[in-house]
């Protein structure tokens, strides 16, 4: 199976699987293609982790707009403006008393649940990702 990911310059890198086991990347701008890599699984998790914390240091150095979205809209991994981080970790609407109940995950680890008007504005840090399907 292959993973392509585009970047900002309008290029590919694709991660696949090839003989015995090896992760490669290879990179393409236009054309032409660049062999980027080729990792062990352990290796390969070593990279990705490393994407993951500069992704997070990267978000955290850009500057973003907070946006508001209403409570019923929430959606996992969305990310509380304030000073402490608080996750979404899961939203239950109950259409029947117009209320979301958002359960909040802590940095630590801590978690908690929260009811909110339906239309109550909540402010972001940052969206979490999108519902697959």
């Amino acid at each position: 199976m292959t993973y392509a990911v585009a970047d900002l310059g309008g290029g590919t890198t694709e991660v696949s699987v090839v003989g015995d086991g090896v992760v490669r990347l290879t990179g393409y701008a236009g054309a032409a293609e660049a062999s980027v890599g080729e990792f062990t699984p352990a290796r390969a998790r070593e990279l990705a982790a490393a994407l993951v914390r500069a992704a997070d240091e990267a978000e955290n150095v850009a500057p973003s707009e907070p946006v508001s979205v209403r409570a019923q809209d929430l959606r996992r991994g969305d990310v509380r403006d304030g000073d402490r981080s608080m996750t979404v970790d899961r939203v239950k609407v109950d259409q029947a008393i117009s209320t979301a109940h958002v359960t909040w995950k802590s940095d630590a680890g801590r978690t908690w649940t929260q009811s909110y008007a339906m239309d109550t504005d909540i402010r972001l840090r940052r969206r979490g990702p999108e519902a697959a399907g």
